[in-house]
């Protein structure tokens, strides 16, 4: 970016989004402070991470803790907030509904509630929310009439019966799907969006809301079991592994590469725009494509369709970006087969390892 950023501070700023917004404009802002509690789920060390660039300064806190808002508040003004802290975890988030309810709902609401006692108003605020707001999105019948299905009951999934009667999905577009979470993360990233719009058009300040769909790349950590399946493949692959794929192998996922969020992020803030936008690559690819390209770029053996499942599972999630390029003008440069390539060139290069 030519115009330099003031200050910025990024929650949640030391994972693997963060480090790749900080290695993409860290350098061009007044202060780029970075707020991280370092869990050892994601940080096995505790230490910095390697990718955070060094013009970040970290400070080591967690969201939920007023004291650590008072103490970052009396020295940091941030202009622009980019609220990336949060518990990720879908399957997760079924057992540990507290964990992620705290984190993501009253870490928010810690934040602006230390924005409020400190007197501090940020002109922007841009929110790293999630295609699970959707839920299972609309379905369309043969007759062309639209639905939205909701959960697919743990009864449906036993049956094997994975998708619903007579019906096509549809990729999801935020100026017309209605949000209808069905995970427990889901419902919290929605809180997310409504706290911080009532907080921000109470105070005049600025919201951007990025629904990102399912973001892979170097950097992701290889130590969390939740991580997601475009990095677990990929151990498994590279050790010679079969891939087991669930359901029946078409489950339906936008996969889109880390630098295409980090470019997302940095047109949202140099656009300005309130709104919510969803940013992914815009191509639907079913579960076993991906593992088929993993597998191949590895000469592993053949993905394996199971059949097992996960409740709570949505079984189509892609969007449509056009309103997002258009509105941000900006556009996703990655295709699936670079992406993993990328990511599995990055992979041989580290140690750690969570399969």
């Amino acid at each position: 970016m030519t115009d330099r950023l003031p200050t910025v501070l990024v929650t949640g700023g030391a994972g693997f989004i963060g480090c790749a917004l900080s290695k993409l404009l860290a350098a061009d802002a007044e202060r780029w402070v970075v707020l991280d509690s370092l869990h050892p789920q994601v940080h096995a060390s505790g230490s910095r991470p390697a990718d955070l660039h060094p013009a970040a300064e970290l400070v080591v806190g967690d969201v939920t803790d007023p004291a650590v808002w008072d103490s970052l508040l009396a020295d940091v003004k941030p202009e622009i907030v980019i609220h990336l802290a949060a518990e990720t975890g879908t399957a997760q988030s079924l057992n540990e509904a507290s964990r992620h309810a705290l984190v993501n709902v009253v870490g928010t609401t810690e934040m602006l509630d230390g924005f409020s006692r400190a007197g501090i108003v940020p002109r922007r605020f841009l929110l790293s929310s999630s295609r699970a707001v959707y839920g299972e999105g609309s379905w369309l019948r043969s007759d062309g009439t639209e639905f939205y299905p909701g959960l697919r009951t743990h009864a449906a999934l036993a049956a094997a019966s994975w998708d619903f009667p007579d019906a096509t999905a549809r990729p999801v577009s935020a100026p017309r799907t209605v949000p209808a979470p069905t995970s427990v993360y889901g419902a919290t990233k929605l809180a997310q969006e409504n706290i911080l719009a009532a907080w921000t058009g109470s105070r005049d300040a600025g919201l951007t809301v990025l629904r990102l769909q399912n973001v892979y790349g170097p950097g992701q950590s290889l130590i969390n079991s939740y991580t997601g399946i475009v990095s677990l493949f990929s151990q498994l692959a590279e050790k010679g592994e079969t891939i087991p794929v669930y359901e029946d192998g078409r489950i339906v996922r936008d996969f889109v590469y880390i630098d295409d969020i980090a470019s997302a992020f940095a047109a949202a803030i140099a656009t300005d725009i309130d709104g919510t936008f969803d940013v992914g690559s815009g191509v639907a690819t079913t579960i076993l494509d991906l593992a088929r390209e993993i597998a191949r770029y590895h000469g592993a053996p053949a993905p394996i369709v199971t059949g097992a499942f996960r409740d709570g599972d949505v079984r189509n999630a892609s969007c449509e970006i056009a309103p997002t390029t258009s509105a941000l003008g900006w556009a996703p440069r990655w295709s699936l087969a670079d992406g993993v390539a990328g990511l599995q060139e990055w992979i041989a290069t580290q140690s750690d390892r969570v399969v």
